[in-house]
């Protein structure tokens, strides 16, 4: 197994750069997932790991080794596609020995490579089986199975699991997660657009947007911490509420006045003193939202929407609250009936109000 190091990667179509300063930096035994919008690129930074796409610039290394010209055989990796591409006439065994056979593995080399992925993948009593006769879950972990026997530097994922319904997704998830506790020196990169899968099998999530790095870390961490509007509106569902305010109050917490609000709101970004009066974005998370009581709150709204679902109910607020295109939700714990016509009043605590200015948070400037 081996790390990757991606330096000043770019990748361009003639004259359109459609990725460029691409620098990373992934440790042998981690998970790395790459998401973000479509067209964004995750797929072709994936292609050009695998040596299915040229590098137009910088460098890529693959434990040590540079391998922009090096064909995609020699690179030490194997690639999980969307789409299962089994051989229909072939059973489970054969089309998980195919690439050692060409490769001119023995035949005990190849059985006992096979054996150990059936049984990693819990495929032993389908291996006498074709393609036709499986589900999509096992089809899928077939595919996995023909990545695993040839032992690679790093595994590619390529949005292995959105052919799948809802219910196959997570059971295949929760495999793939499994898979990878039970080989934890394996490196893997994983694209998805499906934000639970990137929180639950992340070691570190890569945002990508206009072409580059938006940020790199910790599901958690961008999730607490986002160092911009894009990032804080991308993970997470429903998406972050950006509403407009104006420091007041500057110091170690910092107080912003939202428009439309009769009072204002505590956060824990710090600021300087010349931040006051300065126009900001504040940044609240449905689930971070609470109903409040009195004259003191950070914004009110009209329901316009709302979704009961059982464990939680979504508000969706008229757009015009607080003058702003994009619509206000709130997620609160339990049922909550007969919200539809009522005006709410919400605040948050301090902990979880960001602040951004000119698209940037605050924290990291």
């Amino acid at each position: 197994m081996a790390g990757l190091t991606m330096t000043d990667v770019e990748k361009a179509y003639g004259d359109v750069k459609v990725l460029s300063d691409i620098n990373l930096d992934i440790k042998q035994g981690e998970l790395i997932v790459f998401v973000g919008p479509s067209g964004c690129g995750k797929s072709t930074l994936l292609r050009m790991v695998a040596g299915l796409e040229k590098i137009t610039g910088g460098d890529l290394t693959i434990d040590g080794v540079r391998v922009n010209d090096m064909p995609p055989a020699q690179r030490g990796i194997a690639m999980v596609f969307q789409s299962y591409a089994l051989y229909p006439h072939m059973t489970v065994r054969d089309n998980m020995a195919f690439s050692l056979k060409l490769a001119g593995k023995s035949k005990a080399e190849i059985d006992e490579a096979v054996g150990k992925a059936a049984r990693i993948l819990q495929l032993d009593p389908y291996l006498d089986r074709l393609p036709k006769a499986l589900s999509g879950g096992q089809r899928q972990r077939v595919a996995i199975g023909r990545a695993i026997v040839r032992d690679p530097k790093v595994y590619l994922f390529d949005e292995p699991l959105s052919n799948l319904d809802a219910a196959l997704r997570v059971a295949t998830r929760i495999e793939i997660a499994q898979l990878k506790e039970s080989m934890p020196d394996s490196t893997m990169i994983y694209v998805t657009h499906d934000q639970v899968e990137a929180m639950t099998l992340a070691t570190r999530i890569v945002v990508l947007a206009g072409g580059g790095i938006s940020q790199v870390g910790a599901p958690l961490d961008l999730y607490e911490k986002p160092q911009n509007e894009f990032v804080a509106q991308f993970i997470g569902s429903p998406a972050m509420n950006l509403l407009p305010g104006e420091i007041v109050e500057t110091g170690n917490q910092t107080r912003v006045h939202i428009e439309g609000g009769k009072g204002a709101i505590l956060s824990n970004y710090p600021s300087h003193e010349s931040d006051k009066g300065r126009k900001v974005k504040v940044g609240i998370r449905p689930e971070d939202f609470e109903p409040v009581e009195g004259d003191d709150w950070a914004f009110a709204g009209t329901v316009d929407i709302a979704e009961s679902l059982g464990e939680v109910t979504l508000l969706y607020f008229q757009k015009d609250a607080i003058g702003q295109q994009d619509q206000v939700i709130a997620k609160l714990n339990g049922i909550h009936s007969d919200m539809r016509g009522r005006t709410v009043q919400m605040s948050a605590d301090p902990g979880k109000v960001h602040l951004f200015a000119d698209g940037l948070s605050l924290l990291y400037r």
